[in-house]
């Protein structure tokens, strides 16, 4: 397993606990970059059988307070490094009719939820973008899931001031990924008491939607 984030220290301390783990740390938002570890790993390993985009940047922040600078870092590293990765690792996936492409969005991308004013619409481009590869590439042989956690244990939630309703660990949340990729589940979603609530919520009339998102966020 090829281990990939921009610093390589922490990066190298999981790897230095899983023997089968290598570390290869890189820019996401570096084009030129991509190429040259796509290659390295190709060379290692005979090719990517399973690359999972996780990598996310947020900050919470009602819409009045974005900044063009800010909304455009949190786009190019959730929505952007995707589509360079995708660019870089489809033609290899393709040529052999074989591979599985898991995309990590959330359960911000369901609703238009505030103190998520770039994080969620970022998470909700990507829900669409999985969808639509579910339907051009499931034919052409590869596999295609979509991630949508609600709460995890992080340095991104940790940035939160406001109560997290069924916060999960980060080990949780792997054997939720790891149990939906093994039963291959298009869209994966945990914990289910939470998400299913959001689901719900998301196909109420706007008018009784909106009001109850108010008397959440105010309460």
């Amino acid at each position: 397993v090829a281990l990939s984030a921009r610093r390589a220290a922490p990066l190298q301390a999981i790897a230095d606990h899983h023997p089968r783990a290598l570390a290869a740390p890189f820019d996401i938002l570096d084009q030129q970059a991509w190429r040259e570890r796509h290659a390295q790993l190709c060379a290692l390993m005979g090719g990517i059988d399973l690359i999972v985009f996780c990598a996310a940047d947020y900050r919470p922040e009602r819409s009045w307070e974005v900044r063009p600078e800010s909304a455009a870092r949190t786009l190019a590293t959730n929505l952007g490094s995707v589509y360079t990765g995708l660019a870089t690792v489809l033609p290899a996936m393709l040529a052999r009719g074989s591979g599985g492409i898991a995309i990590v969005a959330s359960v911000a991308g369901y609703l238009g939820l505030p103190n998520a004013s770039v994080y969620g619409p970022s998470k909700a481009a990507l829900i669409n973008l999985a969808e639509l590869l579910y339907v051009d590439l499931r034919p052409r042989g590869l596999s295609v899931y979509l991630i949508n956690p609600g709460f995890v244990q992080t340095p991104l939630t940790a940035k939160n001031d406001f109560a997290m309703p069924a916060l999960q660990t980060p080990q949780a949340a792997a054997r939720a990924i790891r149990r939906g990729l093994t039963a291959g589940r298009f869209e994966i979603h945990f914990p289910r008491r939470f998400t299913l609530a959001l689901k719900l919520l998301r196909w109420l009339p706007y008018r009784l939607r909106f009001s109850l998102i108010s008397r959440l966020v105010h309460s």
